[in-house]
């Protein structure tokens, strides 16, 4: 014969396994996010700490999106070249990072990278500013737009009258 009150019982009980693995599921999701994001939270501040050395591209797309004062263009072996440039010409360069924060598929960094000119007299020059990066649902970075807080003459003339 049938029991209704079991079968009732029965199904209560699924219901309330099921949405336990649903909570637990859900709790699980959200921890790997969170780790997700500060992953690269974390990636970002050891490569500014390393700048330019021993980047970590993996977490630029293939096609990301660059611009600042002086270069424009799309790409992660153009990004790879210009990091490389950096490497090979500047002097004693250095990346100091100042705060970085993420509001949803946004990072924004503030920085000052500094070097010594090739030049012979090897004047120190200094730029301040911030970043903007924007990231895909794969959590890799598709566009990075640097803004300074000095005009690109300013820089210039840091190579000829070095601030004290």
């Amino acid at each position: 014969m049938f029991d209704f009150r079991r079968c009732v019982l029965e199904t209560s009980i699924l219901i309330q396994h099921s949405l336990v693995q649903t909570l637990l599921i859900a709790s699980f999701l959200s921890t790997l996010l969170y780790l997700l994001i500060m992953d690269i939270i974390e990636i970002l501040k050891d490569d500014y700490q390393r700048f330019p050395e021993n980047q970590t591209y993996s977490i630029y797309a293939e096609d990301v999106y660059f611009q600042d004062a002086v270069f424009k263009f799309r790409g992660l072996k153009l990004y790879q070249w210009m990091i490389n440039f950096i490497k090979t010409f500047f002097l004693n360069p250095k990346m100091d990072l100042h705060n970085i924060q993420r509001l949803g598929d946004t990072i924004k960094t503030e920085w000052t990278l500094s070097w010594n000119s090739p030049l012979p007299w090897k004047p120190p020059i200094s730029i301040s500013g911030w970043s903007e990066l924007i990231l895909n649902s794969d959590n890799l970075i598709i566009s990075h737009i640097d803004y300074w807080h000095c005009s690109r003459v300013d820089v210039l003339k840091q190579h000829f009258f070095p601030h004290h």
